[in-house]
């Protein structure tokens, strides 16, 4: 029998089932859905052989929403997160390499959560139901194929006072607490960020 959840609420996992959690209050209107094309993010799926997480042109599909909506339950102790630049934590398990999400440091009230953590399955939902439609796509120009006809649109002037407002809001509000990511009293990541040198980052960006 499937577990009675809340309005809202989406099962956390990797894809072995050690690292689990939840995230709540998850709507289309709750979060802001986008389709990446860095060059990053394309390097991350690489480094962790994981080419499934990207799409037919190397996007990645992201949920941005509240650190302090989301919740890790197990598996915390195989959490880990890398350094291509130094302002973004890049999470992912080491037990079966599942990427998690992106942050920006302890105090940034947001986490980029990628697909493969979530769960739509067990949420009964599927992802467009749970997140609505991409809202755009950035980074377009490192995508490495024609972008499919449905691709979302690129980001637009419009959209972006809507969402710096809205992260203001979250700031504000302290939904950046708890963050699930970092230690609350020292600020320090749950596990210490491997940094890539350029010319291993370079390699990675070469596997196209």
């Amino acid at each position: 029998m499937s577990a009675v959840r809340a309005p809202g609420e989406i099962p956390l996992r990797c894809r072995c089932g050690r690292v689990r959690g939840l995230a709540r209050e998850v709507t289309p209107r709750s979060g802001f859905r986008f389709t990446c094309y860095c060059g990053d993010c394309q390097a991350f799926a690489r480094f962790l052989e994981r080419p499934d997480v990207l799409d037919g042109a190397g996007g990645t599909d992201i949920f941005q929403m509240p650190t302090g909506r989301v919740q890790l339950t197990a598996g915390r102790d195989a959490i880990r997160c890398l350094h291509f630049s130094a302002r973004v934590f890049r999470w992912y398990t080491d037990c079966c390499q599942t990427p998690i999400g992106n942050t920006a440091g302890a105090g940034f009230p947001v986490v980029g959560v990628i697909h493969s953590f979530m769960d739509h399955v067990a949420a009964g939902r599927s992802r467009d139901e749970a997140l609505g439609a991409p809202l755009c796509r950035i980074f377009e120009s490192s995508a490495t194929a024609p972008l499919p006809s449905d691709a979302p649109p690129p980001l637009s002037l419009a959209l972006m006072p809507v969402r710096m407002t809205t992260l203001f809001r979250w700031w504000w509000r302290g939904l950046g607490r708890p963050n699930p990511f970092f230690d609350e009293r020292s600020r320090a990541p749950l596990s210490e960020p491997r940094r890539f040198a350029p010319a291993e980052r370079a390699a990675l960006e070469a596997q196209v």
